[in-house]
């Protein structure tokens, strides 16, 4: 489940905090790299319990309701539609998420009034009242599908949800986006026949993506004063120091992936700490982070410091503002589409 952009987030997260903490080890900062994503895991799994415990809360509701139509004899016998799907049991005996629950003893006890508001909700919105009105007898894959459909409109984007994460814990600020996005994909690959057994997501793909995070870290590290030296021609008289923190770390981590990483695409490379200096730098910082980091690499490849290619229709030019008072190497965003190697 923990990607390549997830990684590239979580270094430069933790290059700002080594930063800030001169005094951290290498050794204990790449752990404390680990810990963080071995977090954003464990969210993953505590967002596919979610809905889980939302069933249960749905379930208690039709006890209620059944109750009352045994004693009072009025009416109809509520139905049992929404809790009888088979998609949310197969979920909910899931061998793998059953471990995590009993073993990190993460639970949604503590947050039964959010779990009730959150279903209260669920069952007051269309995608639900247009499943319980529907008179077929469902298949499995659109028992499936209604869950998706619950996930991206009344989980995602969950304004109360976050607020509640990130009390939970600060390394979850900023991983819900990309931790909702592979739940969703969870729910798609979920096939009756495979019960139980079902594989979820691993925590990392494979042992290339696990190194990649420590090779990436260890670069940004022990490299940041050479590729600081390497923007500073383009700043135009002005000192690296005077750019906001953040974005000198995003530059680093940029240019330490773009010189480590041999067969990542440089406009690949470029694409991505664009996308994350959008999260958490300056509304200017994308259009020059973009600039900067192509010119760089456009001088490197000319000089032959860097084996690598980039569009030969891109040129870039310095100017005379940055931040409405200082230089930037270029305005124009690269527009190239991502490729499945910065997944």
């Amino acid at each position: 489940m923990i990607n390549r952009e997830l990684i590239r987030l979580k270094v430069v997260q933790l290059t700002y905090a080594y930063r800030l903490n001169g005094t951290q080890k290498l050794d204990t900062a790449e752990k404390e790299l680990f810990f963080s994503l071995s977090k954003a895991y464990d969210l993953y799994m505590y967002m596919l319990d979610l809905m889980v415990e939302v069933n249960r809360m749905a379930e208690r509701a039709v006890e209620t309701a059944n109750s009352r139509y045994r004693r009072l004899k009025e009416g109809l016998p509520p139905s049992t539609k929404f809790i009888d799907n088979r998609f949310i049991a197969q979920l909910q005996s899931n061998r793998q998420l059953r471990d995590f629950v009993e073993n990190q003893k993460k639970t949604w006890a503590d947050d039964e009034d959010f779990v009730r508001r959150l279903y209260r909700q669920i069952a007051d919105g269309d995608i639900y009242k247009e499943w319980m009105a529907g008179r077929e007898e469902p298949t499995y894959e659109q028992e499936r599908e209604l869950w998706r459909k619950i996930y991206r409109a009344h989980i995602v984007d969950n304004e109360e949800l976050s607020q509640l994460m990130e009390e939970k814990s600060l390394y979850w600020n900023d991983d819900r986006y990309i931790v909702d996005a592979f739940v969703m994909k969870t729910i798609k690959r979920f096939e009756p026949k495979t019960g139980a057994g079902q594989q979820l997501m691993p925590e990392f793909r494979d042992d290339e993506d696990r190194e990649f995070a420590k090779r990436l870290f260890r670069a940004t590290l022990l490299g940041g004063e050479h590729y600081r030296a390497l923007v500073s021609p383009f700043l135009r008289g002005w000192d690296i120091s005077r750019l906001p923190v953040m974005d000198q770390i995003i530059l680093e981590t940029a240019l330490a992936e773009i010189f480590t990483f041999s067969q990542m695409p440089v406009t690949v490379s470029i694409n991505e700490y664009v996308e994350i200096t959008k999260m958490y730098s300056t509304p200017q910082s994308g259009r020059y982070i973009n600039g900067l980091l192509d010119a760089v690499c456009r001088q490197q490849i000319q000089e032959g410091k860097l084996k690598k290619q980039m569009p030969d229709s891109r040129q870039y030019h310095r100017v005379d503002e940055f931040n409405d008072d200082a230089p930037q190497a270029g305005d124009t965003p690269q527009q190239e589409e991502k490729t499945d190697e910065a997944q």
